[in-house]
């Protein structure tokens, strides 16, 4: 199991990023997938969770109406659609996925086994 994230970068406040998780020795389609970000002194802290089935989408409320989380399963990818960034969205990027198929979203990075290795989003003027 490997996932990938990647498409980070500085952009200025307003500004918009896709971050990018390829997957990789699962088939995306079976799991939950989620994004979570960590900023320097914080925890790590949920962004967005997409289902299982697709059916529903998860979002942090300070998050909501600006992210925009999808799967792309045929190139077993998922993107995350970042737009009208703000200064405190500044934080490195995870994707996690749990262990067991069957296992839902859920907001503790705490109950995901399986991480990509971050991808750093600067929003600075």
């Amino acid at each position: 199991v490997q996932l990938q994230a990647s498409g980070g970068g500085l952009v200025q406040p307003g500004g918009s990023l896709r971050l990018s998780c390829a997957a990789s020795g699962f088939t995306l389609d079976d799991y939950a997938i989620a994004w979570f970000r960590q900023a320097p002194g914080k925890e790590r802290e949920g962004v967005s969770c997409i289902s299982r089935s697709d059916d529903i989408t998860y979002y942090a409320d300070s998050v909501k109406g600006r992210f925009t989380f999808s799967r792309d399963n045929a190139r077993n990818t998922l993107y995350l659609q970042m737009n009208s960034l703000k200064p405190e969205d500044t934080a490195v990027y995870y994707c996690a996925r749990r262990f067991a198929s069957g296992s839902g979203c859920h907001r503790s990075a705490s109950v995901y086994n399986y991480w990509g290795q971050g991808t750093q989003v600067t929003v600075s003027s």
